[in-house]
């Protein structure tokens, strides 16, 4: 799996061809530099200068393997609205983004600070979770917790958007 994260600049200045690379390897990271060549149509060289480019430019963020969820140990889903004090909210986001629980953390508008996706074996290891480590965090007011009963999509993939080609 390949990752994409960062300023939306960055997809919007990149042309066609490396709009199809990056979809070709978000859709398989393993694929050859000669099948990403092939079908950008460039040569096996100039494809992975493309794709250096992109690493380096930060477009491109990580290879990863994409697990079995059950396999690995981390069948529940939950995701957790967490309200915090300013005071001590730097420190706990800090601790948060470090536990390997924590797939994701976003600081929201609303009625909550921020909303926390987490995967952990079960609802016993998501009370321990949030009993040992979220509400001995000294910013942390509140929390509720939504348990997915199942998931009908999960992705790293992101849509990739850019200026027509056409304008250049």
């Amino acid at each position: 799996m390949l990752t994409l994260y960062g300023d939306a600049r960055k997809f919007s200045d990149m042309d066609a061809t490396d709009r199809k690379i990056c979809a070709l390897l978000q859709a398989n990271a393993r694929t050859s530099s000669t099948e990403v060549a092939e079908a950008v149509g460039l040569s096996v060289s100039s494809a992975n200068e493309r794709i250096r480019r992109l690493a380096a430019q930060g477009v491109v963020q990580g290879w990863h393997a994409v697990l079995d969820r059950q396999a690995a140990g981390a069948a529940l889903c939950a995701h957790v609205w967490l309200d915090m004090a300013f005071e001590g909210e730097a420190e706990a986001c800090e601790v948060l983004v470090a536990r390997p629980e924590v797939l994701e953390l976003h600081h929201v508008v609303g009625a909550h600070s921020y909303l926390m996706k987490l995967r952990l074996p079960d609802t016993r290891a998501l009370q321990s979770f949030l009993n040992d480590v979220v509400k001995p965090l000294r910013a942390v007011q509140r929390t509720e917790s939504v348990i997915a009963l199942s998931t009908l999509k999960e992705t790293l993939t992101v849509p990739i958007s850019g200026k027509s080609d056409s304008g250049r």
